[in-house]
């Protein structure tokens, strides 16, 4: 399969390359964080092949524990996209081969306008905090914050997502919905025997920009590597609704079973809502995220298909993540690619005196620095964490190099 996708635009273009038209132009080129790029037609048909590498170094150190030491690729990325200008579809398929199960995203959009995009498929979902809807490849510390790794795993989701982009005057705006299975990525499990659970997720996420949008390049990321000649914000929020959860974090299913009276199976709805903004000028960053998780339907529950132990309250605290989160990142990058970030986070579990509970009480201190070579395509960067959970401290030391190709 993957052959596959790689030859379709090769062979497609050594077909418009032998085809006796001089008033046609095919190109293809190659740039270091763009991938290679296929355009026929005069580039009203377009095509990418890409990916990035990110090999690390990991240092663990617990309270009266040996010290661990990991090396590892942290993350092995392969894309494929496209776009056919004159039909206004384009498609994406992105792989992460450090995985055993590889696919994170495979979709296809049809943009109906050139600021209206309705997309189908399994792609990485506007529904979280406003740093899983970064990609991966342009994170301003070595990984993504707790409070991003304790409410999501990859925040991919299967569905059909619709988003548009507004402005009037300077003030800008983006609405976007999403319908999907609630289960998260490759959410119809590995055969016909592992079937999608519960209902659909229902949500959305409004981003208001009122001191215009970011500039060309630097709207996809949390840092301001591009400097912003004017101070520039987005306020956002998001909120889901999962009817019918059996993952911790609503990315899954079958990880537990809960029952009706009639021994029928009974799980649990999962809410999210998040609120964040961002701030950039003139080089600095600031990152204000806050997260709240809770559950609802739980009345006539019960945790034995025999109805004779009802479900306790707090219990569905070990079955859920339930609670709320923080998360604040300061920032300065400077032109010729040098950057310092400070990162806070704080977890706060709904019941804090229930030890079973799946998110624990944590807060958590980062230092990072960063040396941009060429922008997001090529970096290396360093964190230094102190990391206080509640009956243990950890320190975690972090390197990471970056490569797009």
């Amino acid at each position: 399969m993957k052959k596959i996708i790689l030859y379709i635009p090769l062979i497609l273009a050594l077909k418009l390359s032998a085809q006796d038209n001089v008033s046609t132009v095919n190109e293809v080129k190659f740039e270091q964080g763009s991938g290679l790029n296929f355009g026929f037609d005069n580039n009203n048909y377009q095509f990418n092949i890409g990916g990035f590498i990110q090999p690390g170094y990991t240092y663990s150190k617990f309270e009266h524990q040996d010290a661990e030491n990991t090396m590892k690729v942290n993350r092995a990325y392969f894309t494929v996209g496209g776009k056919a200008l004159k039909e206004k579809v384009s498609f994406f398929i992105q792989t992460d081969f450090s995985l055993s199960n590889p696919l994170l995203d495979a979709w296809v959009a049809y943009h109906p306008t050139s600021n209206i995009n309705v997309t189908v498929g399994q792609k990485r979902t506007f529904l979280n905090n406003r740093e899983m809807t970064i990609n991966e490849d342009k994170f301003q510390f070595t990984g993504r914050s707790m409070l991003s790794t304790g409410l999501s795993n990859t925040g991919r989701e299967f569905g059909v997502f619709l988003d548009g982009t507004f402005s009037i005057g300077n003030f800008g705006f983006v609405p976007q919905v999403a319908l999907t299975s609630g289960d998260g990525r490759n959410s119809f499990g590995s055969d016909s025997r592992d079937a999608d659970f519960g209902g659909f997720k229902y949500g959305g996420r409004l981003d208001l920009y009122p001191l215009g949008f970011f500039m060309e390049g630097n709207r996809n990321t949390t840092a301001d590597l591009l400097h912003e000649g004017s101070l520039k914000m987005v306020v956002g929020g998001a909120a889901s609704y999962n009817d019918g959860a059996s993952n911790g974090v609503g990315e899954g299913h079958g990880d537990f079973d809960l029952y009706n009276e009639d021994g029928g199976l009974q799980y649990p709805d999962y809410r999210k809502m998040y609120a964040d903004i961002l701030l950039k000028y003139q080089g600095f960053s600031l990152l204000g995220e806050y997260a709240n998780t809770s559950a609802t339907g739980l009345e006539q529950t019960f945790i034995n298909q025999a109805g004779t132990v009802v479900l306790q309250p707090m219990q569905i605290s070990s079955m859920l993540v339930l609670g709320d989160a923080y998360n604040v990142q300061l920032g300065y990058a400077t032109l010729n690619g040098y950057a310092v970030d400070v990162r806070y986070t704080n977890l706060i579990p709904e019941f804090k005196d229930y030890s079973s509970s799946l998110m624990e009480e944590t807060k958590a201190y980062t230092l990072g620095l960063s040396k941009y070579i060429k922008g997001n395509s090529l970096k290396i960067q360093t964190a230094l964490s102190s990391i206080e959970y509640k009956t243990s401290k950890e320190i975690r030391a972090e390197l990471l190099f970056q490569i797009v190709f």
